[in-house]
């Protein structure tokens, strides 16, 4: 009963577009930077790698009931622990820049954080689908969420890798909020988070020059503020059309980073604000398209978990294209679909296909497993109309009209 064929057509031109983008911005951005390697394609190489090696993941992914998931969400959790604790063992865990976030296993180095996100989105998916009854009840719908994430984010701090806590907490955020959880509760939590994020960020002497070199840039222009002010004028020599493909100059090593967490600087400078605005329009389409499966979903675990990814990857995109333009402190995420990167975009591409999943299999009967080792599914309201839906409410005023119930 699954369709193996059925894909989001809108979804699927999105992420293939930016795909797409990305190869031919990496190639442009990182050509100066591979000629270390004796080799002008080298990143461009490997970024190919990446990508069909990202689609492939999509495919599998969406060729997977996701319904087959509500039984491996432990085990997917207790994985991601270990790898967080794996990856502060000195000999699997590399240190890199200061920072221990890669397990090396031979020539290949894999970034945990990013697994971390999708295990948390599938765990949070099945638990919140589970407690839908008692997602109001402190003890049982909000603490328990609150104090695991809580535990990912202490072994995430010894690597030291503050973005991704935040992330986490985000992710956990959004999906209680989608899921009814008291408003009062997550306010609550964010006044007492707020103390410890600032104690965590004061404390540290490289996070706390970025601050200082977010709140004014130009004044230490030569120092801890460079990175971000080489960035804006990277943006700011593209003009409305840009210089043109490969012909920007901030490349020839004045942008920091300039094919991973800039890249989106590169494109801003060779498209211009036409470009820029080019791709922020990819992310609209993936987050419309994104939000239009998790109202269509199934059930309750298809839902969340749709609408977890898409926060999740839609988070990422804007805290990036926020820092690139120095709107928030600078912070090592990439672009998503964009950006270099082997983790990030096979991880990133693996949940794009979980949400292909969710389209394909609304409106099919739920898998069979053997020995009824699936434990029963949370089915979504009829039209899915219901409570847990109000505060998308507004969200769906922007869906084809026809098309929102499942007669």
């Amino acid at each position: 009963m699954h369709r193996p064929g059925s894909y989001h057509a809108l979804l699927t031109f999105s992420v293939l577009a930016l795909l797409c983008v990305g190869v031919v911005m990496v190639y442009s951005s990182s050509a100066m930077f591979a000629e270390k390697e004796n080799d002008t394609e080298f990143f461009l190489k490997k970024q190919m790698f990446f990508a069909l090696l990202g689609v492939a993941a999509m495919v599998a992914a969406k060729n997977v009931d996701y319904r087959r998931l509500r039984v491996l969400a432990y085990p997917l959790l207790a994985l991601a622990f270990v790898a967080l604790v794996a990856v502060l063992i000195p000999k699997l865990g590399a240190h890199i820049n200061g920072a221990r976030r890669w397990i090396r296993l031979g020539p290949v180095q894999f970034q945990p954080a990013e697994y971390v996100k999708l295990a948390l989105i599938v765990y949070l998916a099945y638990s919140l689908a589970r407690k839908q009854e008692k997602i109001k009840s402190f003890t049982v719908g909000f603490l328990p969420h609150v104090m695991l994430v809580g535990m990912l984010c202490l072994l995430l701090l010894r690597q030291p890798d503050f973005g991704t806590s935040v992330v986490l907490f985000f992710i956990l955020f959004a999906m209680l909020f989608v899921a009814g959880a008291k408003i009062s509760y997550l306010l609550g939590a964010i006044m007492v988070a707020a103390p410890f994020a600032y104690h965590v960020i004061m404390r540290s002497e490289y996070r706390a020059k970025r601050m200082l070199a977010f709140l004014n840039p130009w004044e230490h222009r030569r120092t801890i503020g460079y990175q971000v002010t080489e960035s804006l004028m990277t943006i700011g020599s593209g003009g409305m059309w840009g210089m043109g493909l490969g012909e920007g100059k901030q490349k020839l090593f004045f942008l920091p980073a300039a094919h991973t967490d800039f890249i989106f600087a590169i494109i801003g400078e060779e498209f211009g604000f036409a470009g820029i605005i080019g791709v922020a329009l990819l992310f609209v389409l993936f987050v419309y398209s994104g939000i239009q499966i998790a109202m269509r979903a199934g059930d309750l675990f298809g839902m969340f978990l749709a609408f977890g990814v898409t926060a999740a990857i839609a988070a990422q995109a804007v805290v990036n294209m926020m820092v690139v333009t120095g709107l928030l402190p600078t912070k090592g995420f990439t672009l998503p679909f964009v950006s270099y990167g082997g983790s990030s975009l096979v991880i990133t591409m693996a949940g794009v296909g979980l949400l292909q999943s969710v389209h394909a299999v609304r409106g099919t009967p739920p898998p069979v497993a053997a020995d009824d080792e699936l434990p029963a599914p949370v089915a979504a309201p009829a039209g899915a109309s219901a409570r847990v839906l109000r505060p998308l409410r507004r969200l769906r005023s922007l869906m084809p009209r026809g098309r929102n119930r499942r007669r």
